[in-house]
């Protein structure tokens, strides 16, 4: 059993005598590593480090800076076997989806290193003859990162990318569910020789987050969570008018249109549910279609969610599964109580709706019909693999029931009619909005929320400016 440690001022912190948490492996409920549960005095340290290592950092030239990121991404895609291998252990993802998120981790760390020379200040022009006003692009200090265990290893990346390549420095604390793959990215870190203090990590619990998220240091706090984690964070933050990014919950509506291609809509929409067994912001978490289509809707995406494969994705081989277990015990615990709320509710069970039997945390592919939008099934997040539909009539009715929603994440449209998608598309209250495919952003766009999804967002352009703040400069001079 592996023991983690924390990666404080370039070194690890092999002399930890705090207390341990343990590790599970959620497919076999077996005991994986121990990760420590860090004390106030660990945070602190990692802050001071990345603080006094920031102005080094951020005097060197931003293409220097991108070069170590790019180091970063080659030794990532050379243990790209023991990260796939580690993520399906300790997240309980198919091989498929852990490959998937280490060598996109790699490409987004490129993607962070191409802006060395491409962000950029402006030249404003002055009402007075002598003189010039200069707008500079400056970092903002030191970052604290909050990870999930949804996508831990790629969360390192969209965090510590951007704020590295800008010139700021990273404290990064990652869930004390899934570490392991952490440990692995300082191990590379180190071996790249990223200066000491600029790249930190400290393992533990709430009391870790709630050290970095009020610290008078720490510049700015971006968290990817709960709505609950994510108003602590903006409380601990605001004594300090610490700058807070916040990507939090989603309850993402699907609009199935009466010109849908009911084959895609089916392929995407399931795509979109049991992705990482249903436990991604972004997935489509209630389903809105056209009345004329419903039987054959209903009819296909049940054939199609009873056909998902699921199991151990640790015996299984790449392309064989779709789906693994939930995270742990009380994940499957909330995701069955939530079906059978609806169905306390008036919902039809039309396939799953239990845990499946033996070991591990598997919840069946489940689908409901004859939901409302006042049922507790569409209007609290899942984090499961449960599809609830919905019937429409008017397309402002789905309009209407879609953004009836405290949430306002991602959201996705179905038709071949282009005058109704655009006509959905700026009337939908939700951060991105899908086209006929399956919900997943690109590295270059931007990942932001409505509403109670969050605050700023991360990604492309708009994206790296979260990292930063401006310096204007009015320079007068003599000729």
């Amino acid at each position: 059993m592996k023991t983690l440690s924390n990666y404080i001022n370039g070194a690890f912190d092999a002399d930890f005598n705090g207390a341990y948490s343990e590790v599970l492996n959620p497919a076999t409920e077996a005991v994986i590593a121990r990760v420590p549960e860090s004390a106030a005095a660990d945070a602190e340290r990692a802050v001071a480090a990345a603080a006094a290592a920031q102005p080094a950092w951020e005097r060197l030239p931003a293409v220097e800076r991108g070069a170590y990121l790019r180091r970063i991404a080659a030794g990532i895609r050379e243990r790209a076997d023991e990260l796939t291998d580690t993520i399906v252990a300790e997240g309980g993802k198919t091989r498929d989806l852990a490959r998937i998120e280490v060598l996109f981790t790699a490409d987004y760390l490129d993607y962070q290193a191409e802006w060395a020379r491409r962000y950029e200040g402006e030249i404003i022009q002055s009402d007075r003859p002598r003189e010039n006003i200069l707008l500079f692009k400056r970092p903002l200090g030191v970052i604290a990162g909050i990870l999930p265990w949804n996508f831990p290893f790629f969360l390192i990346a969209r965090k510590m990318g951007p704020a590295l390549v800008t010139g700021n420095t990273i404290v990064i604390k990652p869930s004390s569910i899934t570490p392991i793959n952490c440990q692995i990215f300082c191990e590379i870190v180190h071996e790249v020789g990223l200066p000491a203090g600029v790249f930190n990590v400290v393992m533990g619990g709430d009391e870790t987050g709630a050290t970095l998220a009020k610290h008078p240091d720490i510049a700015m706090v971006s968290l990817t969570g709960s709505v609950e984690a994510g108003r602590a964070v903006m409380a601990a933050a605001a004594p300090n008018i610490t700058k807070v990014s916040l990507e939090l919950g989603g309850k993402a509506p699907a609009l199935v249109l009466k010109d849908a291609d009911v084959d895609l809509a089916v392929k995407a929409i399931v795509a979109s549910r049991v992705g990482n067994t249903g436990q991604i912001c972004n997935c489509a978490e209630r389903v809105y279609v056209h009345r004329s289509l419903k039987d054959e809707f209903v009819e296909k995406i049940t054939a199609a969610m009873q056909a998902v494969r699921y199991g151990n994705p640790a015996e299984a081989q790449a392309g064989t599964l779709e789906m693994g277990p939930l995270i742990e015990a009380r994940a499957a615990e909330s995701v069955a109580a939530k079906v059978a709320r609806a169905v306390e509710q008036g919902a039809t069970l039309v396939c799953g709706g239990q845990r499946a039997e033996g070991k591990g945390y598997f919840f069946q592919p489940t689908v409901l019909t004859d939901v409302r939008n006042d049922m507790d099934i569409m209007r609290q997040e899942i984090f499961g693999p449960v599809l609830p539909i919905a019937v429409f009539d008017e397309l402002d009715e789905a309009i209407a029931l879609a953004n009836d929603c405290a949430f306002g994440l991602t959201s996705s449209v179905y038709t071949h009619n282009l005058n109704e998608a655009f006509y959905v598309i700026r009337r939908l209250q939700f951060g991105e909005t899908y086209v006929n495919r399956e919900n997943f952003e690109a590295m270059q766009g931007f990942h932001a929320g409505w509403k109670q999804s969050g605050l700023g967002g991360a990604d492309g352009k708009h994206g790296l400016e979260e990292f930063l703040q401006t310096q204007v400069v009015y320079l007068e001079t003599d000729i």
